[in-house]
């Protein structure tokens, strides 16, 4: 699924190719996909424009002038493309909306049809459920509040990190990669964890997922950007994904363990629990 940088590359990318412009027409090209579109919404977005396009953890929010807010997830295979409206439309292009005065159109593409798309009030989509409940960001928090965040609970730091209710838009690639950088065993318990190395942790957090933005994302998977270009941060994973390659530190091969419902990767030496 993607994570913060992909989503905010996704955010980036559409801000610079649709970002204040008006919505022609919508098409829905599989209707039983779950749009939560059964009172027929997507009839309304024709004449809106686009005002502003921002994320929340790993949500995209598209703001529109009529005071409702597009509300999307890309979930694990979701993508935004914006391509020439000459193009043919694939099967997977679920969503296509055109925009005026713009000889490309944006598509909402999902091979496997998890992601979703909803429109709600402006003013009150960011108390929805899914919404409501996400904790800080990343890159906003202070480092005192992300200090007193693990020290006021007890659970192991890996699930915690997945959270998207204590921290927002982390998932399993800069989890993995932050603890390897921090030295933190992804067992450790959150409350057990000096404050120094905690703040190793805020640094290498933040730090990683800048270089990822910077890189337009990791692509392990399926991840591309509006304009189709994979993301280049992969080449910079340490250990996730290398199980069984040896540490970049200290040569002992990586392993992978399943924590909770997930995989952690991770070095036994250079993260000793």
């Amino acid at each position: 699924m993607p994570e913060l940088p992909e989503v905010e590359t996704v955010v980036r990318g559409l801000k610079d190719t649709v970002g204040g412009k008006t919505i022609e027409s919508v098409k829905v090209n599989y209707p039983k996909y779950n749009l939560d579109n059964k009172s027929g919404w997507a009839k309304k977005l024709p004449g809106c424009r686009i005002l502003d396009i921002r994320r929340r953890g790993k949500n995209i929010l598209i703001d529109l002038d009529n005071d409702h807010t597009l509300w999307v997830h890309l979930k694990m295979t979701g993508h935004f493309y914006y391509f020439p409206r000459t193009d043919p439309t694939g099967k997977h292009d679920l969503m296509i909306f055109n925009l005026k005065k713009d000889r490309n159109n944006l598509r909402f593409n999902d091979y496997r049809r998890f992601g979703r798309i909803r429109l709600y009030r402006t003013s009150e989509v960011l108390s929805r459920k899914g919404l409501a409940e996400l904790g800080p960001e990343p890159l906003e928090i202070s480092k005192e509040d992300f200090v007193a965040l693990f020290k006021r609970t007890r659970r192991m730091i890996k699930p915690a990190l997945l959270d998207q209710t204590f921290l927002a838009g982390l998932g399993n690639i800069y989890a993995d990669e932050s603890l390897h950088a921090a030295k933190i065993h992804p067992r450790r318990a959150t409350d057990t964890i000096p404050n120094k190395q905690l703040l190793e942790l805020y640094k290498h957090i933040r730090r990683l997922l800048n270089k990822a933005i910077r890189n337009m994302g990791t692509s392990v998977d399926s991840f591309a950007g509006i304009n189709g270009q994979t993301g280049r941060f992969q080449k910079y994973l340490l250990v996730y994904g290398r199980e069984g390659e040896p540490c970049v530190e200290c040569g002992t091969p990586i392993v992978r363990e399943k924590i909770g419902s997930r995989s952690a990767h991770f070095c036994p030496r250079c993260q000793k629990l």
